[in-house]
């Protein structure tokens, strides 16, 4: 197989990420651009990659031609057949191609291409297993409202649940309460209009200020206690053994340590690569396995 460099890509609802590499894995260049999580459209998804791709070999100083790349993506949405089939029937002429998740790719970079697990703990949760081989597991992700517990949305959800109940008088109004209550307008008629055009990443941003609060009120860390014991049980459900190592991902990995449970705590270890590295590992692995 001819080709003169490897891309990997990380592509979700908020931004893309883009790696590229030597035929040897050396990386070169990076860039990032626009979301490009395939439920936002087949052709907004390659035009998103395919502009954060220009920018990278931009950065590069080189011209970019899609039949001298292989690529390697990890984006939100593969886990539906019907969507993926149809992203990579639109696909540019590159050399070569390989697809998965972001969760999978995410896996890949966290353990630097070697079996392993994570808990990936940001807007959702979603937790990862690769044994080796085709072996490999996924634990929640089911999605907001209904699944992602231990999450961003699933936490701001609960505060905002508590600041409801403030606000009819079933619960005492403590500082989270009045903290939420204030960021919804400060009334209950402010709250309603917040609370109907609210979405999983408008209650993800009520998290910070439950991270805030954590420590010094009952209520925060009752619900930070609830998450860190959420994501316990995935890591649990990956891995009940602890015979992989598993590192703990995403945006809010660091800022929830002091609510996890002891045991996950003292086992889980850092990253040591990106969800955009993963996508080269995958890569890798299919051109030169």
């Amino acid at each position: 197989m001819t080709f003169d460099y490897l891309i990997g890509v990380d592509g979700g609802g908020t931004g893309t990420r883009v790696v590229v590499a030597d035929r040897a894995g050396q990386l070169l260049a990076r860039a990032s651009g626009g979301p490009s999580g395939l439920g936002l459209g087949i052709a907004p998804a390659w035009q998103a990659i395919s502009a954060a791709v220009d920018q990278a070999f931009a950065n590069l100083g080189s011209a970019f031609a899609a039949d001298r790349c292989a690529i390697g993506l990890g984006l939100a949405g593969v886990h539906n057949p019907i969507w993926a089939k149809a992203f990579l029937d639109a696909a540019p002429a590159y050399a070569a191609i390989a697809l998965d998740t972001d969760g999978f790719t995410t896996l890949l970079g966290a353990h630097n291409g070697q079996p392993g697990a994570i808990v990936a703990v940001g807007t959702g949760t979603i937790g990862e297993a690769w044994y080796g081989g085709r072996d490999k597991r996924t634990v929640s992700g089911w999605g907001f409202p209904s699944g992602d517990e231990g999450s961003g949305a699933w936490i701001g959800l609960k505060a905002a649940q508590l600041a409801q109940k403030a606000l009819d008088g079933r619960v005492q109004r403590g500082a989270l309460a009045s903290a939420v209550i204030e960021r919804f307008g400060g009334n209950i008629d402010a709250a309603y209009g917040w609370l109907g055009q609210a979405n999983q990443t408008t209650y993800a941003q009520l998290t910070p200020l439950v991270i805030q609060h954590g420590g010094s009120d009952a209520d925060a860390d009752a619900i930070l206690t609830q998450a860190g014991q959420e994501i316990a049980s995935v890591a649990h459900a990956l891995d009940p053994h602890g015979a992989l190592p598993l590192a703990l991902c995403g945006g809010l990995a660091e800022a929830l340590q002091a609510w996890l449970p002891e045991a996950l705590r003292l086992r889980a270890r850092q990253p040591q690569g990106d969800s955009a590295t993963g996508a080269l590992h995958l890569i890798r692995g299919r051109v030169h396995g």
